[in-house]
């Protein structure tokens, strides 16, 4: 069986980073759970995917370049 290396998660069992770079962390992991647990059974339809993947371009904090100095 492959194994993967140990790293830090959230009180909801769920890895840091993928909550790190969001503007409502809960709501993130929220979703996120949910998500897991549709695709376990087999109840994740092409719609809810295309949907959960435009919330999550959302939900993403903004950055923003320097602007280039000559």
């Amino acid at each position: 069986m492959r194994k993967f290396k140990k790293v830090p998660k959230t009180k909801a069992g769920v890895p840091v980073k993928y909550v790190a770079g969001s503007k409502n962390p809960s709501a993130t992991e929220r979703e996120i759970k949910s998500t897991a647990k549709k695709y376990r059974e087999g109840k994740l339809t092409v719609a809810e995917m295309n949907r959960i993947a435009k919330i999550r371009s959302k939900s993403g904090k903004k950055s923003y370049k320097k602007k280039y100095k000559a």
